[in-house]
């Protein structure tokens, strides 16, 4: 919509203009929305049941709203699409430090303005990328920074009292007048700060260093928050909580289809960035299938979450991995393998948070177990799992494999190998044998993919030995390995 070009209070008043409360403003916009079947949350997926709807009913019942949910829950990204249910313009009073409707000024100086020109009374449009407003918690915001502070060199200047409001400089709530205000990590905001919302969000005054200012503003307040912080950096004080009158719960994607949508949608461009580098369904699988695993290792803290932003670096350090290799090697094309899969442990170790026996463990193999498990759960939606079958009984599918192993066989893959290399590598007659036998469907990823899968998988199994030395793995029998370990006398 193209900015109006009404520039006076007497041509607002000849359309029927009428004056609107944000939440009303946002509340009207939405209901046609949702008549339609769509809601204006784009990009948000799993969302669908849960999170939206409740969204959408707070916005109905003109709430303020606390999300609340652990890291890389999309919170943020829900507040800042609020936007798009605000008008694209609104009338404001010209020269005024506050977005002022003409008809309801509430500043002293909107309403000296009013009462000096009337109808003439010059008015902007304010476009509603300019509504939006944004504030991380962090331990040095102020009073001053939110609500505002007594300005002493405009009082001198103007040769004001303290006493008279116009010696205030307001702060960005104030500002966000009309507008939407989002507070990120309101648990990190001093309870004395949270404590100076309490009349705005509900009576709409303000305070400043005991002198009040009666101030009808009409702010939308998002809040995210994450639980975490109840325990270990602050908490939101219970009048506080009190008066945010929809608090809702977020959460991380509740299966695998929903995961591998949203990676895919914010791995768009990375993803263009390498087009010579192939990555299959597999691989995006077990990519997706980390944060999952992750969430469920006893090693890594759950009360802190595992945010969808681990998947999306793994994803981009795995491609990053492959091209480099495809570069040493002086390829036109490659695509991904499973040893590429340990490039992304440095994407996994910064993204989770270990309990004591993770750090024990050590954050490498923490990230590699969590990659082993990943390939494993992977490797079950195709492959039968092993059902701790003895190496005589013939019904055992991995016997073929077993023997090849116990025969002192062993497969060795350099990360640095070329695609021929690689292919002689894994040119095992058992191993292809096994993806004939067992396989359930057409898969989507190369033979030899599958191949290192299975190895992979049969390790996790404690079946084969898989030993990873600098840029080499091993795969080799694990009872002969033991016993060669074993001390001679």
């Amino acid at each position: 919509m193209k900015k109006p070009v009404l520039k006076t209070l007497k041509e607002l008043k000849s359309i029927g203009y009428q004056s609107r409360s944000i939440k009303e403003e946002m509340r009207q916009n939405l209901i046609p929305i949702l008549k339609t079947g769509k809601h204006p949350f784009e990009g948000i997926h799993g969302y669908e049941n849960s999170v939206i709807p409740a969204v959408e009913q707070g916005i109905l019942a003109a709430h303020d709203i606390l999300l609340l949910g652990l890291r890389g829950q999309a919170k943020s990204r829900i507040a800042r699409q609020m936007i798009e249910l605000l008008d694209d313009w609104i009338p404001s009073i010209s020269g005024t430090d506050l977005n002022e409707d003409p008809l309801q000024p509430i500043s002293h100086q909107g309403k000296e303005l009013y009462a000096k020109h009337g109808d003439n009374l010059e008015i902007s449009w304010i476009h509603k990328s300019e509504r939006f407003f944004e504030k991380l918690a962090t331990p040095d915001t102020t009073v001053a920074d939110l609500i505002g502070d007594i300005d002493p060199i405009k009082a001198a200047n103007e040769k004001l009292n303290f006493s008279d409001d116009r010696v205030i400089h307001y702060g960005m709530i104030p500002r966000a007048h009309r507008s939407i205000f989002v507070i990120n990590e309101l648990p990190d905001l001093q309870p004395r700060l949270q404590v100076s919302l309490f009349n705005i969000l509900q009576e709409g005054d303000i305070q400043i260093r005991g002198f009040q200012k009666r101030l009808q503003l009409d702010v939308q307040f998002i809040f995210t928050a994450n639980p975490e912080d109840y325990t270990n950096r602050g908490s939101i004080v219970t009048p506080l909580k009190d008066r945010i009158g929809s608090q809702i719960h977020t959460h991380y994607p509740k299966n695998l289809a929903t995961a591998l949508l949203i990676t895919q949608q914010e791995t768009t461009r990375i993803s263009s960035i390498y087009p010579f580098v192939k990555v299959s369904a597999i691989d995006k699988e077990i990519i997706e299938q980390l944060a999952f695993s992750a969430r469920e290792s006893a090693l890594i803290d759950s009360s802190s979450g595992v945010s969808a932003r681990m998947t999306i670096s793994a994803y981009e350090a795995l491609l990053t991995t492959a091209e480099r290799r495809r570069i040493l090697e002086g390829a036109e094309t490659t695509r991904v393998r499973l040893s590429d899969f340990y490039g992304t442990v440095s994407s996994i170790v910064g993204k989770v948070e270990l309990v004591y026996e993770g750090e024990q463990e050590g954050a490498q193999n923490v990230a590699e177990n969590i990659i082993g498990d990943s390939v494993k759960t992977t490797y079950e939606r195709y492959f039968p799992k092993f059902q701790n079958m003895k190496r005589t009984d013939e019904n055992n599918p991995f016997l073929d494999i077993q023997n090849w192993f116990g025969k002192g066989e062993s497969i060795e893959l350099m990360d640095g190998f070329s695609e021929l290399e690689y292919n002689n590598a894994l040119n095992i007659d058992v191993l292809d044998k096994f993806i004939l036998t067992h396989a359930k469907g057409e898969i989507q990823a190369s033979k030899n993919l599958l191949k290192e899968m299975i190895l992979w998988a049969l390790s996790e199994y404690n079946q084969v030995s898989k030993q990873r030395i600098e840029i080499t793995t091993n795969f080799s029998d694990l009872f002969g390995n033991i016993l060669g370990n074993l001390p001679v006398d």
